[in-house]
């Protein structure tokens, strides 16, 4: 494997199992997991595992060939979304999807331009690897980034909300027209929940106002629903939560419980177009063990009320934390929606990041046999994201480690 694999904690964890909530060390230590949202319908689930088993036995082929679970899946998958979404193309990998959206964008508009945030990540293959870490004023291959909008650590000191959305909004705009000499504007993408960004609040109704001058502009908005989507948030889709309407969307993570399966979708019309012009396939996508796993998963949201659950669940946590943050200045902001609740970890009475203080409850908390990670721009934000079969005596489980870590922190 090499050296300097990107592994978690000081002395990295090796496990051997899993059931809903819970990982396994190789000793039979149990973990409270609130890090994975791969697994969304729970570790080991049974009837993503029984779906996939019967269909494996069964019949598994590559995408040249016709198979109606296939064609059923794909259906059900873009029946969950807006009136506008009607095709999805399957994949392997988030990267895989936010590459066919990329260049799905640039096809359809005929235009070059992207615009990301300047604290992204969308992927890692060499074309949507270069909206990471991208600062604002610097493009990089026609691509271009504005700063992230919020609230908690804005970019201009002393404005008053609608001040500070406007000042988004113009910076928007000018970065817009930038590229009107330089191959014109294509689109924006974005995580509908600004996830990798640290869960952020922005001013005022910054997701509504900027998706529409993208699309005045000409430009395609791009959802990247890879970690806000599946119930994440508390609904369907995190773009839901933020009220905005994408023209394509990118789907990964947990939409096959584990096992491989992504999804780029649009309107048939721009789908079609991007087959025209583009000889896209992927061996192992498009599978009936693929849509096998992924009817799997959303029978379990569906059949479970998940959706709603997971609304109530992160509701309760989220308050629950925003109780201790008065008695604890470290915790300089909670937010986050449904079980996708973002801690951003400061210097006692101010809102600079304490990076080391964040990996220190990491570290503190897995000692407690609760295990998290942290994000953010600056690294210091502590990302609680379960499993969606997380319920409020889970919650109890976490909360009493953290006020335990809490005492020492």
């Amino acid at each position: 494997m090499g050296g300097h694999a990107p592994l978690f904690y000081e002395d990295p964890l090796a496990l051997q199992s899993g059931n809903g909530v819970w990982l396994e060390n190789l000793n039979g230590d149990r973990y409270l997991d609130l890090y994975n949202n791969v697994p969304c319908v729970g570790h080991a689930n049974a009837r993503v595992v029984a779906k996939l088993s019967e269909q494996a036995a069964t019949l598994n082929v590559h995408s040249r060939y016709l198979h109606e679970g296939v064609v059923n899946y794909v259906e059900r998958l873009v029946g969950l979304h807006h009136d506008g979404i009607e095709s999805a193309i399957l994949g392997c990998s988030g990267t895989e999807a936010t590459e066919m959206a990329l260049t799905l964008a640039r096809t359809v508009t005929g235009s070059r331009g992207i615009i990301c945030t300047d604290a992204t990540y969308h992927g890692n293959s060499s074309l949507v690897g270069r909206l990471t870490g991208l600062p604002v004023g610097v493009e990089r291959n026609g691509v271009k980034s504005i700063s992230t909008p919020q609230m908690f650590r804005p970019f201009h000191d002393g404005l008053s909300e609608p001040e500070l959305l406007q000042k988004h909004l113009d910076q928007l705009e000018a970065t817009i027209g930038s590229f009107a000499d330089s191959g014109g504007f294509a689109g924006m993408m974005l995580c509908s929940i600004l996830a990798n960004e640290g869960l952020p609040n922005p001013p005022g109704r910054w997701f509504a106002e900027a998706t529409a001058m993208v699309a005045d502009a000409g430009g395609l908005v791009i959802a990247d629903e890879v970690q806000a989507g599946f119930a994440r948030s508390g609904s369907w889709w995190g773009y839901e939560v933020n009220d905005f309407t994408p023209d394509v969307v990118c789907m990964g993570k947990p939409m096959g419980n584990g096992f491989p399966l992504s999804a780029m979708a649009a309107s048939h019309e721009m789908v079609t177009k991007f087959r025209e012009r583009h000889r896209y396939f992927n061996t192992f996508a498009s599978s009936p063990l693929q849509a096998a796993a992924g009817s799997a998963v959303i029978d379990e949201i569906v059949d479970r009320g998940l959706v709603r659950q997971v609304a109530e669940v992160g509701s309760r946590l989220k308050a629950a934390l925003t109780e201790l943050q008065s008695q604890h200045p470290q915790m300089g902001d909670v937010r986050g929606n449904g079980l996708f609740i973002g801690i951003d970890w400061v210097e006692p009475g101010t809102n600079n990041p304490d990076v080391g203080g964040a990996q220190r409850m990491v570290e503190s908390l897995k000692s407690r046999f609760v295990l998290l990670g942290k994000a953010g721009q600056h690294g210091n934000v502590l990302k609680i994201r379960p499993p969606l079969v997380f319920e409020d005596e889970h919650a109890e489980i976490f909360l009493e480690a953290f006020r335990d870590c809490l005492v020492n922190a």
